[in-house]
């Protein structure tokens, strides 16, 4: 509980009309109301949270923080009139909360792709030294084994701050947080002090929102600039991938100490060798000067899944956990959630669901399952509406090249024609296609079940783009969808018409 007085105290010009108030939670979603809010009135595009005033104080708001000075709230209710939203928010909610971050170690995860796959092995790790963890992530929130549910990678300053404060309150003793770089360019991460932060790679994405690779990779350095400020806490460390082209920049930004990784730069201080990537997982050693030499044999495959086991060892290093516990974990972990995911129904081919939605993300996925092919790869993907045009024909060229067979389809098509964005994907797989099998089905559920059908035996398919989602975003509505509920019903409607052509 703080006085409201104290919270306009933070902000420079800001404005209390009506009387002071002990506020209990701050809160922008009106829903969540309850006996002594200050409700956030944020102005939005499509919405206007000050339409939401009168249900908020129905609820029990007190107060309403926003920058009109003539907004109509009841009578009674109080009016914290500020300058700017958003650094406003930035200075009072964490404060609100004491600074939750300041209570428990915190792990930044941050990179185009790896960042989940990262987060799920580090938090094992953690947990298996004797940690209580809490992960804030794309797919979910863990407060250990509770899970609650999540709508961005990094949630905004006010949501953030209460589930920071409900963990520190249920006595986590790390977070492990994904933060994407809408998140280090906005400030959602203001009052955390992190401890730990873990760069992957950089590949192009949200170039829509950055407009340049530039711009993109300097708003992912601001979380090596906030890992280096000096806070409450000691032992700060920056992880960083230094065979990735941006690595050197996250470790320009970072003036703290490093654990640098790595396959190819031979002075990397951990590095992967012996690299042996199978269909059944992958094979190398791990070296680094704290314990040496480390032989793993890992259920998860792919090149990637190794820079993404280094990206979390050198967390757990540089949070000082023992080596016994990195390897317990590593041998035993199986796969996350939508992360080459694989779909098994009885069927004598592969079915391998993926989130990879990125030019890089989908040429890993691929050329992990060329490597473990026996027979023919038939890759089902698509790109998001109202996000990076770019990408498109890049993604539509190597889903070319690598696969056997490509049908191109949906993903979330948003407010976008979804023919328009198959044409763009089209003219790149258009260019690399030759012979090979290739068909353009805008219904996902078609796609899936056309992709199955085409399957023989030993050969893959490869689902990407929506990995664990189990929604669709389209142009009026979302519904529900599931990749990998979609492949088991097609699975199950190939066997079922198998087993009567053989009655």
């Amino acid at each position: 509980m703080k006085k409201l007085s104290r919270l306009a105290a933070l902000v420079t010009g800001a404005e209390l009309i009506g009387d002071d108030k002990d506020i209990t939670s701050i809160q922008h979603d009106s829903r969540k109301v309850e006996a002594g809010t200050l409700f956030v009135a944020i102005p939005g595009v499509h919405v206007d949270g000050h339409t939401f005033i009168p249900q908020a104080v129905k609820q029990g708001a007190v107060a309403v923080l926003t920058t009109r000075r003539d907004a109509d709230v009841p009578a009674g209710v109080t009016k914290l009139v500020v300058p700017e939203l958003q650094p406003a928010l930035d200075a009072i909610v964490p404060f609100f909360h004491d600074y939750p971050a300041r209570a428990m170690r915190v792990i930044g995860i941050t990179g185009t792709n790896g960042k989940t796959t990262t987060s799920y092995l580090t938090r094992a790790i953690l947990r298996h030294a004797g940690k209580k963890v809490g992960l804030i992530g794309t797919i979910q929130i863990m407060i250990e084994d509770e899970v609650l549910p999540i709508h961005n990678t990094t949630p905004d300053v006010v949501e953030l701050q209460n589930t920071l404060a409900l963990m520190r309150d249920k006595g986590m003793d790390y977070v492990v947080m994904e933060v994407s770089s809408h998140a280090l360019d906005q400030n959602r991460v203001a009052g955390i002090e992190f401890d730990t932060a873990v760069f992957t790679n950089l590949t192009q994405d949200h170039l829509d929102y950055h407009k340049t690779m530039e711009n993109y990779k300097l708003a992912k350095a601001k979380l090596f600039e906030h890992v280096s400020e000096l806070g409450a806490k000691q032992g700060k460390t920056a992880v960083v991938n230094i065979d990735d082209a941006a690595g050197q920049t996250m470790l320009d930004h970072a003036s703290c100490a490093h654990l640098t990784y790595g396959i190819h730069a031979e002075d990397a201080a951990l590095r992967a060798t012996d690299i042996d990537v199978r269909a059944d997982g992958a094979h190398f050693t791990l070296n680094h000067a704290s314990f040496g030499t480390m032989p793993l044999a890992l259920h998860i495959t792919g090149i990637f899944n190794v820079y993404n086991v280094m990206s979390a060892v050198g967390a757990a290093l540089a949070e000082r956990i023992a080596p016994e516990h990195i390897r317990a974990v590593l041998e035993s972990f199986t796969a996350v959630p939508g992360r080459f995911e694989l779909v098994k129904a009885g069927q004598d081919f592969s079915v391998i669901v993926d989130y990879a939605h990125t030019p890089d993300g989908v040429e890993n996925v691929l050329k992990t399952a060329r490597e473990i092919a026996k027979r023919k790869i038939i890759a089902v993907f698509g790109c998001g509406g109202d996000r990076d045009r770019t990408k498109r024909p890049i993604m539509g060229r190597l889903a070319a090249e690598l696969a056997d067979i490509v049908i191109a389809t949906s993903d979330n098509p948003r407010s976008e024609d979804p023919d328009f964005i198959l044409s763009e994907v089209e003219a790149g797989v258009k260019e690399r296609i030759g012979d090979k099998h290739h068909e353009c089905i805008p219904d996902r559920h078609e796609a899936i079940f056309r992709a199955v059908e085409l399957a023989e035996k030993d050969d893959i398919v490869v689902i990407l783009g929506k990995g664990h989602e189990d929604y669709q975003i389209l142009k009026d509505k979302t519904i529900h969808f599931d990749d990998r509920e979609q492949a088991r019903a097609a699975i199950a409607e190939k066997l079922e018409k198998i087993g009567k052509e053989h009655v």
